[in-house]
């Protein structure tokens, strides 16, 4: 079990803890129960409480019994389950029964949501039109629809205390209809009170959920992730909360007993005031969320997310626990906060660049690494085992270094010097400096604190880490800073000064304030005036060395001596002169007419005059070697037949021998 506390509010994640691998089989996990302890102890509320791949609606039925889930919308008619009703997104309306689908029908467009009229019996449908479609279950049949002027409606819900119906439309409106007259009786425009002025419009917002609370009140979820809080007698919203994520609002609960409005978009469940709108607390699942249901009178919390397990969150604040799991009431007390691992305790796992390190690549494959996202999972023993063989250190190297954080640690409570980190210390210098001139600017006017990068502790590893080391003989560095040479001289006998006294474990003597040196005010003058020199100074001695390095690199290549290089010719092929290659390119250098002439005399082109009046010309082709090697072993094939064939001219009959042959 997972303890979380926001404003301290405590929220009990009863589907968190231990999980195992889902590759693992059956006989494996029975098992891991029986031999692992925390497994034992894990608590599951409900048993299997998940779903093939993901649910999108939860619903508990009205005696308090049952729990159902879907990926469909659907809507429980009785106390227990003995009438459900489904809508399919093939247009299909089922309805059920304890013993399992009693009819089916199908309604004009693709349906989105339907909410049930009790006093009536019908079914009211919105989806892909205009219309609401009305079905009477009494009758059997469908009735006269509603015709709204909106093109598509999203959501829909009835009062249960006077029977008004509301349907939230694409454009961002809602529209209330009388069931009992069938006429709408008005008319809000959510999507124009949404707007805010701090905040830039994408889009059209339109409704994405709907929901009333009591006789009097309304709450409505936008898709750009605000929630509007109506009286109905009022046009205008009494509060506009808003997610700060900008998705659709998936789900819109009341908690009546603390005043509260629970509203979900994908990301995070909100648990706000519905007169001041203040935050009471608030929870961000690990995945991400479709629907929440609250078990009626209690704190229980359920979630449809897109995965296939559903979450259970129980927030005693909000009410006791249900009848049926009562001992979370004495457990809870006794829990203590244990945060969720994202690692199986029984897996590690590592990233190929690990698998390198640890020379594990040619278990790639088997069955003792399993692939993962990025990475994969291997046993944590033997993960353990072949880091132990590779650095068998490790431990002796952990140990020295939780030893010299201990150390550190204790030298902080003694008197400090004034010590310059190892990385950087010319900038960690001039930052403090930068800082003393600072202080003296500030003594006596009443202006804000200025931060410091040293003591800063998202800057902390560039003092630290050595790959943060400044290169001051870089080009970039030198131009970028003309007058640095000045300034490090000055900063460098000031290094040697601190460095002594760090050695000797003096106290430095720090300059008296307000008098500077005559040096520094000279170099302060002088380096506003020799500026540009500095930078044509540098660029000059820039040049300098680049010619030196030139004058280096040609004095190599002169002194390389090139070896003459061998090449392995190909089976099957001869070698050709390199007079071939330079004729073909001098022959594609001339005109098409020169290379029909010259093909004309090589043989390869004839052109002759037609009857018509027109000219044909005719090329052969240049065969290739391989070409003109088979057809020579052709003809001496040809020419050892003949050689070997015997006459048939004695099979010859002669005249008047022998019977004609008909």
């Amino acid at each position: 079990m997972q303890v979380s506390s926001l404003n301290e509010v405590k929220i009990y994640s009863l589907s968190a803890g231990r999980s195992l691998p889902e590759w693992l089989s059956d006989r494996k996990k029975r098992a891991l129960q029986k031999r692992d302890v925390d497994i034992q102890r894990r608590i599951e509320l409900i048993q299997d409480f998940d779903m093939p791949t993901v649910s999108t609606n939860l619903k508990v039925s009205r005696d308090g019994q049952y729990i159902m889930a879907a990926v469909i919308t659907f809507d429980i008619l009785s106390d227990d389950y003995s009438k459900i009703v489904f809508l399919l997104c093939d247009r299909y309306v089922e309805f059920h029964s304890q013993h399992g689908r009693y009819y089916r029908t199908r309604i004009p467009k693709f349906g989105r949501d339907f909410s049930y009229h009790y006093p009536s019996c019908d079914l009211y449908f919105v989806g892909a039109s205009s219309e609401v479609y009305r079905l009477n279950l009494e009758q059997g049949r469908y009735l006269n629809s509603l015709q709204t002027d909106a093109s598509e409606n999203h959501v829909c819900d009835i009062n249960t205390a006077h029977g008004l119906f509301a349907a939230g439309t694409i454009e961002g409106k809602v529209e209330c209809w009388d069931p009992r007259t069938r006429n709408r009786v008005g008319m809000l425009d959510c999507a124009l009170s949404s707007t805010m002025a701090d905040k830039e419009v994408d889009g059209l917002p339109s409704i994405s959920a709907l929901k009333f609370d009591g006789a009097l009140n309304m709450a409505v979820g936008t898709s750009t992730g605000q929630i509007l809080f109506y009286d109905l007698r009022s046009s205008n919203p009494l509060i506009v909360k808003d997610h700060q994520y900008g998705l659709p609002i998936k789900s819109i609960q009341f908690h009546n007993a603390l005043d509260l409005v629970i509203s979900a978009d994908s990301r995070i469940i909100k648990f706000w005031n519905k007169d001041t709108g203040k935050i009471f607390t608030s929870m961000e699942p690990e995945h991400d969320i479709n629907d929440v249901c609250i078990y009626p009178n209690s704190g229980m919390l359920f979630t449809a997310n897109e995965a296939p397990k559903m979450n259970i969150y129980y927030i005693p604040v909000l009410g006791p626990a249900p009848k049926w799991c009562s001992f979370l009431d004495s457990l809870t007390e006794e829990l203590e906060e244990n945060p969720e691992t994202t690692v199986y305790d029984d897996y590690k796992f590592v990233t190929r660049k690990d698998l390198e390190n640890l020379g594990l690549t040619h278990l790639i494959g088997s069955p003792l690494l399993r692939a993962y996202m990025h990475g994969f999972f291997m046993d944590i023993r033997l993960y353990h085992k072949v880091k132990t063989m590779v650095n068998p250190f490790a431990y002796e190297e952990y140990r020295k270094e939780k030893i010299r954080q201990k150390i550190e640690e204790a030298r902080v409570q003694r008197v400090q010097l004034k010590k310059l980190p190892k990385v950087n210390k010319e900038l960690a210098l001039k930052l403090i400096e930068e800082g003393e001139e600072d202080l003296q600017n500030r003594r006596g006017k009443k202006q804000k604190k200025t931060p410091n990068i040293l003591t800063d502790d998202r800057f902390k590893v560039m003092f630290e880490n050595p790959d943060f080391q400044v290169d001051e003989k870089s080009e970039e560095f030198r131009l970028l800073n003309p007058l640095v040479s000045k300034i490090s001289e000055k900063r460098k006998k000031k290094l040697e000064m601190l460095e002594q006294q760090e050695t000797l474990g003096e106290e430095e003597e720090e300059e008296q304030e307000g008098k500077p040196s005559d040096a520094e005010s000279s170099e302060t003058s002088d380096d506003e005036k020799g500026w540009v020199e500095e930078v044509r100074k540098q660029r000059r001695l820039l040049r300098q060395e680049e010619k030196v390095k030139r004058q280096e690199r040609l004095k190599e290549d002169r002194q390389t001596v090139l070896k003459p290089q061998f090449f392995e010719i190909k089976a099957g092929e001869e070698f050709r002169s390199f007079k071939d290659t330079a004729q073909r390119q001098k022959l594609m250098k001339k005109t098409l007419g020169d290379r029909l002439q010259l093909e004309e005399k090589v043989g390869a082109l004839s052109v002759h005059d037609t009857i018509v009046g027109s000219k044909q010309a005719t090329f052969k082709l240049k065969k290739s070697e391989q070409q003109q090697k088979q057809q020579e072993a052709e003809k001496h094939h040809h020419l050892e037949r003949r050689k070997l064939r015997r006459s048939a001219s004695h099979l010859k009959s002669k005249k008047g021998r022998g019977r004609p042959f008909h």
